[in-house]
């Protein structure tokens, strides 16, 4: 397993990764034993049909905030992949960003339109990733409404190989792996790997297992098809039970707190995939930007944080082998 990985700070706002807290947080998720982070960073677009991505760097990290956890994380000798993300400010999922594939006169101009404003966008973390010595950059995070636009994509990525001399991953949406035609182009096949594999809550590590084996099986034929390493670029489950059902799942706060089944969803995923000499590695979804420091918080805490909990015990087995 070549990315033993984390994703650090999504919920990070300006200045937060340069202060005392944020910086505690960085070492106490080093200790874990990662040799990568993620930085994934957002921007926003007012609606799944809006043309234009907005900057607003009064309330996301900074350029400043990214560099200071970049040299960080080098400093502890852990690379980093940057991951320029876009919301909808609507609360649509990102997925659903999408457009007419021409207008009455046969023409893009939605999608031109679309994609030129995320060209901007991307190209100016493709610099701060190449100027800061981001070991990978990824181009895109569950875009599903956009794969079919290959051309457009090639165009794109083109143009990011002429900035960015690191490796390129493109996340795609778990069971969406086969839609992007355009893997090829690419240096990493990665996917957001929120595969259920329970049907009910208190599932065991070994009844998980059986099901991360058959989903292994299924990477295995991704593999096979573009000879590129699949990542977990995003992977992860809350500490609540049932979530194994439902790893993606943020919005139930009414289930009760279940440590064993988020650790059990951790163990056999590594215990499936850390030997598979295809499997590049997983990045963990989420480490606070602010980490609480007692297990009484941690006993509370029913989100996918894993610090002081059964899953960070597991985690540190696996990571530290």
């Amino acid at each position: 397993m070549e990315m033993k990985g984390f994703t650090y700070g999504y919920d990070g706002m300006r200045g937060d990764y340069r202060s005392e807290e944020g910086i505690k947080s960085q070492e106490l998720l080093f200790q874990t034993g990662v040799n990568w982070i993620c930085l994934a960073t957002v921007c926003n677009q007012k609606t799944a049909h809006s043309t234009e991505i907005d900057f607003d760097f009064g309330k996301s990290n900074t350029d400043r905030d990214i560099m200071a956890v970049v040299k960080n994380a080098h400093d502890h000798n852990v690379k980093v992949c940057l991951k320029p993300m876009v919301n909808c400010k609507d609360g649509v999922w990102r997925a659903y960003i999408n457009f007419a594939d021409s207008d009455f006169n046969g023409k893009d101009i939605y999608w031109d339109k679309w994609f030129k404003a995320y060209e901007d966008y991307l190209c100016y973390y493709a610099e701060l990733a190449e100027e800061t010595g981001c070991e990978m950059l990824c181009i895109g995070c569950e875009m599903c409404g956009t794969e079919r636009k290959e051309a457009h994509w090639r165009k794109l990525i083109e143009k990011i190989r002429g900035i960015y001399s690191g490796k390129l991953i493109y996340n795609t949406n778990h069971g969406h792996e086969d839609d992007v035609k355009w893997f090829d182009a690419v240096d990493y096949v990665g996917t957001s790997a929120y595969f259920p594999v329970a049907d009910e809550g208190g599932a065991t590590a070994e009844m998980m297992k059986e099901r991360w084996e058959k989903i292994r099986d299924e990477m295995k034929v991704v593999y096979d098809k573009w000879k590129k390493k699949i990542v977990f670029i995003e992977i992860g489950c809350r500490s609540a039970h049932g979530c194994a059902t439902m790893p993606w799942d943020f919005s139930h706060k009414d289930l009760p707190h279940d440590e064993e089944e988020q650790a059990a969803f951790y163990e056999s995923c590594l215990a499936t995939f850390f030997d598979e000499p295809w499997f590049g590695g997983a990045f963990w979804w989420d480490w606070s930007t602010f980490i609480y420091d007692d297990k009484a918080t941690a006993a509370e805490d029913n989100g996918f944080n894993i610090h002081l909990k059964k899953a960070e015990e597991v985690l540190k087995k696996w990571y530290r082998k």
